[in-house]
């Protein structure tokens, strides 16, 4: 049979920094941290260079057989992405020195309510992303994890308000009235303001350092999760909406905050060599996003882009 992509030239010469399959449908299994295989479906971006300019294209077929016999056969460790990235470049030898793989899912985890006996399952969306680049293995563990953020500037607006309404429903200079003052905070009259709250994102780029044998998914989120302390529930009774409302009076916080409290988090887990975050607060108030970034500040590390990308 023909093949064109060994066989024929290019119309123009050129070395290529990337080809290969985006978006490749595949099962994956992870080892979870209690021991049992947990089981996703995957996209998965499988790359390799192509540093000749007179060969017209790689072997797509190859990489796809690749992916397809490695994610069939084991979990997904840090040695098995290595060992598919080595199987990439020798079945590319001559054409490529440089080989790229990302695994994107939703890793499902069950959570137990704040307050009652319930629980339900939380998805948190996962990347993970292995290059080796002409002998040196690299690999970035990606995480998305949802919390809620009230504004401290419009709760000390709504208290201002709360105040007002009380020095107008109370009179100065007369005796209060201890059950009065009580019915009066439990109606809307009295407590007639709210803080803003909204539906934030925390999301985190991580260099892992190379001693673990598995991703630590889960721990990583726990760690970004306890340190922003409101993260969004699943099963809720009203005793777990209240627990919720208590959480969120009790961690104010502005973006930066957000980010600030996650930096802190990263800076103390040994596990982890090098860090991007970034905090986004989808604002109720505004038709926009307030957004913040950090870096570990590694040198030659992650740089803060805003938009979302973490580059080297």
């Amino acid at each position: 049979m023909p093949d064109i992509a060994a066989e024929a030239r290019p119309a123009l010469a050129g070395v290529l920094d990337w080809v290969g399959m985006g978006e490749i449908e595949m099962p994956l299994m992870l080892q979870a941290e209690d021991g049992r295989t947990v089981s996703s479906g995957a996209r998965v971006n499988a790359f390799v260079n192509l540093k000749r300019g007179d060969v017209r294209g790689i072997h797509m077929s190859r990489l796809y057989l690749h992916v397809d016999k490695a994610l069939s056969n084991e979990p997904v460790t840090p040695a098995s992405v290595r060992r598919l990235l080595r199987d990439f470049l020798e079945s590319h030898a001559e054409l490529s020195d440089r080989a790229m793989i990302s695994l994107r899912f939703e890793h499902l985890v069950r959570r137990a309510a704040l307050a009652s006996d319930n629980s339900g399952w939380k998805s948190y969306p996962v990347t993970i992303t292995g290059v080796m680049d002409r002998g040196h293995f690299a690999l970035e563990l990606g995480l998305e994890a949802a919390y809620s953020s009230t504004c401290p500037c419009s709760a000390a607006l709504a208290r201002q308000l709360i105040q007002e309404q009380f020095e107008s429903d109370f009179a100065s200079g007369q005796p209060l009235d201890r059950e009065a003052v009580l019915a009066w905070l439990g109606t809307e009259q009295g407590i007639r303001a709210t803080p803003h709250s909204q539906r934030s994102i925390a999301e985190v780029k991580l260099r892992l350092v190379p001693s673990f044998q598995n991703f630590p998914i889960v721990e990583i989120i726990d760690r970004i999760e306890g340190a922003l302390k409101t993260p969004v529930q699943t099963a809720v009774k009203r005793v777990d909406e209240q627990a919720f409302a208590l959480l969120n009076g009790q961690n104010l916080m502005f973006c930066e905050d957000a980010a600030r409290r996650m930096q802190d988090a990263l800076e103390q887990d040994g596990r982890i060599s090098d860090f991007w975050l970034r905090a986004t607060h989808q604002e109720s108030l505004h038709p926009h996003d307030a957004v913040a970034v950090a870096t570990k500040g590694v040198p030659g590390g992650y740089t803060a882009l805003p938009d979302g990308l973490a580059a080297r």
